[in-house]
């Protein structure tokens, strides 16, 4: 499972196996949330949560937003069309 950005000792990660709609995974501290990138154009949304505070989350979407042309390039450099 490839890490494609971390964010404040967190991992984004695209998993090579996984499925359409383009999203990451965001883990660490215990916790994991799965982020749909709506790519190319976003803006990401959360569509799962396990145990992330509303205000990580907060600062995730954040820096999801940042890095978004390069993550949706990672999505599709691993699966192809978005």
């Amino acid at each position: 499972m490839p890490t494609v950005l971390s964010i404040s000792g967190l991992r984004v990660v695209i998993y090579p196996n996984d499925h359409r709609p383009a999203h990451v995974h965001v883990m660490g501290k215990g916790c994991e949330a799965v982020f749909n990138l709506h790519c190319p154009k976003g803006p990401p949304e959360l569509r799962e949560n396990y145990g992330f505070s509303a205000k990580d989350l907060g600062k995730i979407v954040d820096a999801l937003i940042a890095h978004l042309a390069a993550l949706c390039r990672d999505w599709r450099g691993i699966h192809g069309n978005y």
